[in-house]
């Protein structure tokens, strides 16, 4: 930035590379991530800071009204963006919605360990905790007026909560961009330090070849800080978590379902007397039973129609496949009166348009309802955001609960929906 002599930047440079430092020693599972974001002066579009995951750019005058610690904090905030994926994982959802998640789930991670937020009134609402970007997502209300405090320069989509300034320069890498490269000729080291040069970078927009080889990069990247980290001793749970979770996620939930399923599937071998003709021998043939699931819905509000839609043609789809019989029941506070529903491996199945609810959410009714009906499940499962009332004591059969938002439940298999 012109404003900014080359006297008046140096002391910044300092600042960021003894941030970093600290970091390695402190935290260096932090540290190692942060050290593969070269330093860059931003150009004026920069208000604070911001990465295009190949280099960290800031605004002089941000870095120098900040702390050391909170120095710490930006250098690190910007590093797990890259190294959480959040480069690739937006999709189709909308850009300012997606950066407002990913702030969410960045800095409930730093500040859960112990760093010092910049600015008050950061985006880290509690309970997002130990949610996801993907998981925050569909929280946060479409027309929120909050913001993160960086700019997130990976993406080039900027059609929403862009300015046409970050148009301009998103959409012609000619006018007047660097590409966020250093000069011909330049050192590692003086890249890192930002070239010891007020020159303003802009990073350069990436072709899906160059964006998945650079998530590799940083998934390797994750791997290899963690693992040196643990070593060390000085890998938190917090950060164990997650970081196990991002190196090996989770089956989507249609997956997590299947399986389920495919576990409960009642295959055997019978030793009962072959027809004559084929033989006098006595071979194990193998002999299948179908299932008996319960599928319970819930119909309190907190899920809409096209989701319970998914569901059930999710199920129909895999009743075939494993022969199983399905019995669908739909609850709110109580279990609805023209439930239940039932289904044979060959029906179609399809959400009853008679399904009655809206009132408060109460689990109990279910189980209640197998109880008295004398049913022994192969499995039960239910469809709910996981706010309501639950049985105290589990039951003998197998739960698995699909649960949309963050809602916990206190025993059986609990699979994230969004």
């Amino acid at each position: 930035m012109a404003e900014y002599a080359e006297a008046a930047l140096q002391p910044i440079l300092t600042k960021l590379a003894a941030a970093r430092t600290r970091l390695i020693m402190e935290r260096p599972f932090l540290g190692a991530l942060v050290m593969h974001l070269p330093l860059k002066v931003g150009d004026a579009n920069i208000k604070t800071t911001g990465t295009d995951a190949k280099a960290f750019y800031f605004n002089p005058a941000f870095v120098d009204n900040l702390s050391l610690a909170q120095t710490q904090f930006i250098l690190a905030h910007e590093a797990l963006h890259c190294a959480m994926g959040h480069t690739h994982r937006r999709n189709h959802r909308v850009k300012r919605r997606w950066d407002v998640a990913c702030d969410h789930a960045v800095n409930l991670i730093l500040i859960e360990e112990g760093l010092k937020p910049p600015l008050h009134g950061i985006l880290a609402d509690q309970n997002f905790m130990t949610l996801s970007a993907e998981e925050i997502y569909p929280l946060i209300p479409e027309d929120t007026p909050e913001e993160s405090f960086d700019q997130h320069l990976f993406d080039s989509d900027n059609e929403q909560g862009a300015s046409p300034d970050d148009n301009q320069r998103q959409d012609d890498p000619e006018a007047g961009n660097t590409g966020g490269q250093g000069k011909e000729g330049q050192s590692e080291a003086e890249e890192q330090q930002g070239s010891g040069s007020q020159a303003s970078q802009k990073p350069n927009e990436m072709s899906p070849a160059e964006r998945e080889e650079l998530a590799e990069q940083w998934k390797n990247r994750l791997a290899a800080a963690a693992q040196a980290a643990r070593q060390a001793g000085k890998l938190s749970q917090s950060m164990l978590r997650w970081v196990d979770g991002l190196l090996a996620p989770s089956l989507p939930w249609r997956a997590l379902l299947a399986r389920f399923f495919a576990i409960n599937q009642r295959d055997d071998y019978s030793w009962r007397r072959p027809s004559r003709r084929e033989g006098a021998a006595i071979l194990p043939r193998l002999s299948s039973e179908g299932l008996e699931v319960i599928a319970a819905i819930d119909t309190s509000g907190s899920i809409s129609d096209d989701e319970l839609r998914e569901f059930v043609s999710e199920l129909d789809a895999l009743k075939g496949q494993v022969r199983a019989k399905v019995t669908l029941l739909a609850c709110d506070n109580h279990v609805a009166d023209a439930a239940p529903w039932e289904y044979e491996p060959w029906d179609a199945m399809q959400l009853p348009n008679d399904i009655e609810g809206g009132g408060g959410t109460d689990f109990r009714p279910v189980f209640d309802w197998v109880e008295t009906e004398n049913r022994s499940p192969n499995l039960l499962v239910y469809f709910t955001d996981g706010e309501g009332d639950f049985p105290k004591v589990p039951p003998h059969y197998p739960v698995v609960w699909l649960v949309k938002g963050k809602g916990v439940v206190p025993w059986g298999e609990r699979v994230q929906l969004n």
